[in-house]
This record gives structure tokens, sequence and C-alpha cells, in this order.
């Protein structure tokens, strides 16, 4: 290996953003798919949950809820190459001689996770003299954009083709297409189909929200007001975060009143939550299906004059900081942006004939009070994520916008 490849080259369609957004999304599920927001007229059941999302398997919850438990293969030392339980598959008929042409097809870099993660994963591309050239293209959010550029990179000569969908059910068909014409990995979020040669993540959504469900119904007394906040519908990995958190709130004693869509928007955020204060007083528990706007959160109490209930957030630098100082009760489960690593890695595999697991879940880290500590990074930015798994990186900290 080298620190950098022969002539490594990204796409100038990828242009990385510097503010959160709501990726724009043709994905959306029916009204009877998702929760309904407290007082919006919609159907409730006696915990406030609304109906289950469509994107509830409740064979996934269950294997989610197992591999929770299980212990990955692989060094802990790099956790984006270590997997839980993998069934490898064959992919000998891949196998041609470098140099790769690796092609990138990327939802978007519209917040700060996926502009983090898209800086590892160029990092880690040029770690690999096999890869002679690597080309991403951006959809900005846009289905019907993706579903071009995917189309569009299946006429550049790629080698293999990494997909991060921008929603679940539309990109299915581009991906599929794909298939039949290259080598494909998916990660991230995934697609309604079986055919990409590996699908990479995290042990997934389920878990992210059975563990932040847990923590509240631990921590809140019996009948306390829960205010779930979630970003947009259609996106499998945030429905099932919903879902399993349904789940955990439906068994418990505690009453949700009010399931919001933020848009991922901080200003939006905070209105919601001072909203609520208004309106029922006092909201003794906060549940997110991401962390990104967490302390937009924790805000709107701290402007009301209020002590801040048990929430939960990610593992976003301004998120952690504002935990420790402020000694909130909470905890951050993870999607750890490592697995931007793992993509290239799994590519390389591929084309050099090498068997990857068929379905590559990583580990998800939580963040508690007790290892707090080790994930707050002096010198990196707010909106640096700490399971970036980017510190052995050539450039670290400055490439990520960190101070030595």
């Amino acid at each position: 290996m080298r620190s950098t490849p022969r002539r490594l080259l990204a796409s100038a369609a990828l242009a990385v953003l510097t503010l959160p957004a709501a990726a724009c999304t043709s994905d959306r599920p029916p009204p009877s798919a998702s929760a309904a927001p407290a007082g919006s007229g919609g159907p409730r059941d006696d915990r406030g949950t609304g109906a289950q999302s469509k994107f509830f398997v409740r064979a996934d919850y269950d294997a989610q809820m197992a591999m929770r438990r299980a212990r990955p293969s692989g060094s802990p030392a790099r956790p984006w190459e270590q997997s839980i339980a993998p069934r490898l598959v064959d992919t000998a008929r891949y196998k041609k001689a470098p140099p790769y042409h690796v092609c990138f097809s990327n939802a978007a870099v519209d917040n700060p996770w996926r502009q983090v993660g898209w800086k590892t994963m160029q990092a880690e591309a040029a770690l690999h003299e096999e890869i002679g050239r690597l080309t991403a293209l951006d959809a900005e959010g846009k289905d019907d954009k993706q579903i071009s550029d995917i189309a569009e990179l299946q006429d550049k000569g790629c080698d293999v083709l990494i997909v991060s969908p921008n929603t679940t059910a539309t990109l299915t068909p581009a991906v599929s297409a794909a298939c039949a014409k290259m080598p494909v990995i998916v990660f991230d979020r995934g697609v309604r189909t079986d055919c990409p040669v590996t699908f990479i993540k995290p042990i997934g959504g389920y878990a992210f929200g059975a563990e932040a469900a847990e923590f509240l119904i631990g921590k809140v007394p019996p009948g306390g007001k829960i205010l779930a906040l979630r970003i947009l519908p259609g996106v499998d990995v945030l429905e099932t975060r919903w879902s399993a958190a349904k789940v955990a709130f439906d068994k418990s004693d505690l009453d949700v009143v009010g399931v919001e869509f933020t848009d991922g928007d901080a200003a939006r955020t905070k209105s919601i939550v001072s909203d609520y204060i208004q309106r029922h007083g006092k909201i003794d528990g906060v549940w997110m299906d991401a962390g990104a706007t967490a302390v937009a959160a924790v805000e709107a109490f701290e402007d009301a004059g209020l002590p801040v209930p048990p929430i939960n957030g990610e593992d976003q630098q301004d998120f952690l900081k504002k935990w420790n100082d402020a000694k909130l009760t909470a905890i951050a489960p993870t999607y750890p942006t490592y697995q931007w690593r793992t993509p290239v890695i799994a590519a390389l595999k591929i084309l050099k004939g090498e068997p990857v697991p068929k379905a590559w879940n990583l580990p998800q880290p939580t963040i508690t009070q007790e290892n707090l500590a080790t994930y707050l990074k002096p010198g990196m930015p707010p909106l640096h994520y700490a399971l970036c798994g980017c510190e052995d990186l050539p450039g670290y900290p400055e490439k990520w916008g960190g101070t030595s």
C-alpha cells in the first residue's frame, strides 16, 4: 500500500456541503404507514405511537435484537472490517487485474454525518494503489437524480459500483438494473433486492431505536410524557429506528404525546419542542431517530427555564460536549460513520475474487455516561462524528476540520 494511489480521481459532481439539509424523497409511505403526530387528528393507539411502519419486519427486528448481544469477528481495533455472524459468498467470477475503476453513487452529502463519511471514504480509497480511479456522483437527496446517476455510471467503465441509496423502494429498480452489468455493493441504506454482492451496514435501525427507547423507559417514571422526533419517512434505517422504539414504548407505561418530523432542521426541531412544552407543560423524555439536532432540542428546554429530561442523541461532538458540560441524562446510540470505509475494502476483495459477507453487519457501539469521555474528541469541530474510524487515516484531523 502507498499513502496515495497512482491516479485517484473524484468527480467534481460531488461537492461537499457545509450545512445540514433535509433530503428530498419520493419514497414516502401512505399516512397509515407511520405514526400520526399527537394532536394531528390521525389514528393513535393507547400509547400514542400510531400504526406500525410498513417497513417493519418481525424477523429482521428479532435478528437485530440478537445481534446486539453477539460478538463480532475480526479485530476490535478495526471495527469497519469486523462482521457479525457473516455468511460468506464467492466472488471468484469478478476477479480481475488492477488498476480498478471504483464508482460510487451517493444519496447526498447534505448533512454532517454524510460529509464526515465521504471524507473518510476518500481517505480509505487513497490508501490503495490498486484503485486507479474513483468516480463519484452526488444525487443531492433526489431519487430521480440518483436513478440517472446510476444509469450514467454504468456507461463509464466501472469495475464495481458502490451505492448509498437515497430511499429504499424507489431506488430498487435502478440497483437491480446495475447488478446485471457489474458487481454492486450497497451500504448505509438498503434496497428491496438481494442482487448486490454485499449489503454493508451496522447492526441497523432496529437496534438504534430500541437502545434509545429502552434507555428512556428505564429513566422516565411511569406515565411520563415522551416526545418522539423523526427526520423524514421512507428511508428504511430511519423507519426501523422508529419501529423498534414503537415496540418498546407500546410495552411500557409511558405516554408518547407526539411523533413529529423535523426534516433534520435545527430551528424546526427547537420550535416543535417548544410547542410541546407549551402544550403539555412538561415533557419527561425525548426520543430521536437521529441526533444531528439533539442540541437544538436541549436548548428548547433551557430557553424555557426547564430541566432537560432524559434524551438520546448520537456521536456528534456538539451533543457529546453538551451532554458532558450540562450533565445531561443521556445516551447516544450510533450508526458509525466508519462504515464508509467498508465499501472500499469490500470492492477490493470482490475484484480480487475474495469472499465477502452477503450481509456485512458491522458492530454498532452505544455511548453511555460511563464511556462518554472516550468519545469526546478535543480539537474536532462540533459537527464531527466520533465514530468516524478516521483517526488512523492520512490527513487526520485536519481533513476532517480538526486541529492537532
